[in-house]
């Protein structure tokens, strides 16, 4: 499975099924145990989690928090830069990344095109891309497609939802050592990540590698508010998505308090859990109208089926995996194999395996890669005498840190396909994004 995914014979999708058909037909695990691991509740977690993030596309609440971004941090060049990371790593926590970026890009491209516009007299059109002698400019556009890349990658280190490798993580943690981590433990780790992160990326986009003389881009400030012109006020469907996405926020922050709560010696809350909240986030979408009289509600199952369902099968197929290399004895197996590296020292590991899976990233899925690594690390962290989740969650963040090639992530993908970024330029820019993100 693990070379399958690593070099896309097929489709890393249908690599996630292969549990179902070779562990019972090898004595691996039976039928019933392998599928049970396609209805696991990180799932559905993700599943609520999709459909809420595809209620924010379709009312385009994303575009209105982008431009409203815009709008307050004004028109230097450095400041429109830090307002399209900031926002594209938001709505990045809660939507799909690859859906963050493909919203985002033309936003950036729109700046590029109005500095270029103001400066030159002709428009990215005319040019047919940015003149090269024009480095001010240049250095603008790679700040902000890359900055947009960039940061759709970090936002999602915010929450469980915001990328699937933390779902990985969180549900192969709890099946393996019954521990629970939920949406508010995981974003105490997560949130101060990205905070940190973030600035980091804008720094090194803005001052260190792409610095541009620009003062200001002229009539950005028009621009931005012509731009939320256009979306007009906030209509029915966007307040009615709003209200669910913060009663939502609500609960998974304070679910352990709400929990806790008795009314009459009874806890009507107590068996809340943040994939039950995601799912009734998710129906709430549904019963909500917009327009009662033409029957039109926040969402629907024709904006509904656009989720990205592989990745949930994907999810399955590492689920899986994991839970056959714990029942098996692969574990403790791979543990023996590595006897050899007890003696050295936490940090030198722990280095080393962040170090390793963000290479990794470069060139395979983070979902696949972090589902094929877990089970290797837990095994590895009694013999290395080290707490388990001092390499599982490293792991997990590191694999979300692919910034150097076109094929490491999607957003990277996206950004590249514009034409205004080469090659040598986002290797460049990611080597040195990759260390950050090691240290």
């Amino acid at each position: 499975m693990a070379t399958w995914w690593m070099t896309e014979a097929v489709e890393i999708e249908v690599t996630s099924l292969l549990p179902i058909v070779a562990f019972p037909l090898l004595g691996i695990m039976p039928l019933g145990k392998t599928t049970a691991n396609y209805g696991a509740d990180v799932i559905y977690l993700f599943l609520g989690g999709f459909v809420l993030a595809l209620a924010i596309q379709r009312w385009r609440l994303d575009r209105r928090i982008a431009f409203q971004a815009l709008k307050w941090v004004g028109t230097r060049p450095a400041a429109i830069v830090a307002g399209i990371m900031g926002a594209t790593a938001f709505v990045s926590m809660w939507v799909s990344n690859t859906a963050t970026a493909a919203m985002m890009v033309p936003i950036a491209l729109s700046v590029v095109d109005l500095s270029l516009s103001r400066r030159t007299g002709k428009t990215l059109a005319e040019h047919g891309g940015i003149p090269q002698e024009d480095v001010d400019n240049r250095n603008l556009a790679l700040s902000l497609l890359l900055g947009v890349a960039y940061a759709a990658s970090i936002g999602g280190l915010g929450t469980i939802i915001g990328s699937p490798p933390n779902g990985i993580f969180v549900r192969f943690f709890e099946q393996t050592y019954g521990v629970e981590i939920s949406f508010t433990r995981w974003m105490l780790v997560g949130v101060p990540t990205m905070l940190l992160f973030l600035p980091l990326a804008w720094l090194l986009n803005t001052r260190l590698l792409f610095p541009t003389r620009i003062r200001e881009i002229e009539g950005g400030r028009a621009w931005v508010n012509a731009e939320i012109a256009k979306l007009g006020p906030l209509n029915r469907g966007e307040r009615a998505t709003m209200a669910v996405f913060a009663v939502t926020v609500f609960f998974w922050v304070f679910r352990p308090l709400l929990a806790g709560i008795e009314v009459g010696g009874v806890a009507p809350l107590r068996n809340l859990s943040d994939p039950v909240i995601a799912v009734a986030a998710a129906i709430a979408l549904f019963v909500f109208p917009v327009d009662r009289e033409k029957g039109v509600f926040v969402s629907d199952w024709n904006t509904a089926v656009k989720l990205p369902w592989g990745v949930l099968i994907l999810f399955g197929g590492g689920l899986a995996l994991a839970a056959a290399t714990e029942a098996d004895g692969v574990a403790q197996y791979i543990g023996r194999l590595a006897a050899g590296f007890s003696g050295w020292p936490v940090m030198a590991v722990v280095f080393t395996v962040i170090a390793l899976m963000v290479l990794m990233s470069e060139l395979t899925s983070n979902t696949a890669q972090v589902a094929t690594m877990l089970p290797i690390l837990a095994a590895l962290a009694p013999v290395l005498g080290v707490p388990p989740a001092l390499l599982l969650l490293p792991a997990t963040i590191a694999a979300s840190c692919a910034f150097m090639m076109p094929v490491g992530t999607p957003p990277n993908a996206i950004v590249f396909g514009t034409g205004l970024v080469r090659m040598p330029q986002m290797i460049r820019a990611g080597f040195w994004r990759n260390l950050t993100g090691i240290l």
